[in-house]
């Protein structure tokens, strides 16, 4: 599930706040990493800087991920490295659609200008294209502790009850079998549902009971989902939360310090449920977590 793990980079610095990610990833999960560098011009006069930069980054990604192999006999961690010419989401897509890259890692901000590419259109575009998982490391407040304290102590899993929802579910369960994290299951139920009216439609509340209704029916919803998780030692956590979701996931990402949000990109939307292709959207541009982004088959 995380065998071949790939990290666009544009040269600066802000984009490199993605490789802690991917070197602990790789070094307790045994992962290949490729690291890719896209040239906007076959004809770029910086094309031997570039080819010094990416190879030089691949040497010291192989040693930041070798300091995580428990093992004395464990295999050195392969790292991969390529240019490519042309558009940067594009390229990386296809060639994580063409290497069956597992998992993306990349910041959500580069280095603009000649020579660079944004990378916050960049990430976006990948997101919205790959069927690849994503993770996010957003450049603006990154961590500059994250060697020492490890990518994931804690993670914040939002789920709304579908199936498309818990999809995201399987990368968790084999993510705790090497990290020693806090699992935090959280739904957000709505505390009221739109009706026709009328003068139209209209929100109508849900009474007292009904919303403690819906809050028992959550938790054991929840307790069902980690329970896989629980059997394997896992510690799970479970919140149930009112309001509006995207807004309740961030607050709760930021009172409980997550060092990462992993959630569907869709869900079922209807009554008691949100539409999470929307949520993903606006916990990705709101929020101040890192993101796994899981697309449902």
């Amino acid at each position: 599930m995380y065998e071949k793990i790939l990290v666009p980079l544009d040269g600066s610095e802000l984009a490199e706040v993605a490789l802690p990610y991917a070197e602990e990833l790789a070094g307790r999960l045994g992962s290949q990493i490729s690291l890719l560098y896209v040239s906007e011009s076959p004809e770029d006069h910086y094309q031997r800087m570039h080819q010094f930069y990416i190879e030089k980054t691949a040497e010291t990604t192989k040693e930041g991920a070798g300091r995580y192999i428990e093992k004395p006999e464990g295999k050195a961690i392969k790292v991969e490295s390529r240019i490519l010419v042309g558009n940067a989401a594009e390229e990386i897509v296809e060639y994580a659609s063409k290497e069956d890259i597992c998992l993306i890692v990349m910041a959500t901000h580069g280095r603009s200008g000649i020579s660079r590419w944004a990378l916050g259109s960049v990430a976006d575009k990948v997101v919205r294209s790959t069927e690849r998982p994503v993770g996010l490391i957003r450049a603006k407040g990154a961590r500059p502790d994250v060697r020492e304290k490890g990518i994931l102590n804690k993670v914040l899993v939002p789920l709304d009850g579908s199936k498309e929802g818990e999809a995201v579910m399987p990368y968790i369960e084999e993510l705790s079998s090497r990290f020693k994290a806090e699992i935090v299951l959280l739904q957000v139920l709505s505390t009221s549902y739109q009706a026709i009216a009328s003068e139209g439609y209209g929100y109508v509340t849900y009474t007292d009971k009904q919303i403690e209704s819906d809050k028992a029916f959550a938790r054991g919803y929840l307790e069902k989902a980690g329970a896989r998780l629980k059997q394997k030692g896992v510690t799970v956590k479970y919140e149930v939360r009112l309001g509006i979701a995207a807004e309740e996931i961030i607050k709760l990402a930021d009172e409980m310090y997550a060092d990462v949000v992993a959630m569907s990109t869709h869900g079922r939307s209807g009554i008691g449920r949100w539409a999470f292709g929307s949520v993903a959207d606006r916990v990705l541009h709101e929020g101040n977590t890192p993101l796994l982004l899981v697309r449902p088959h």
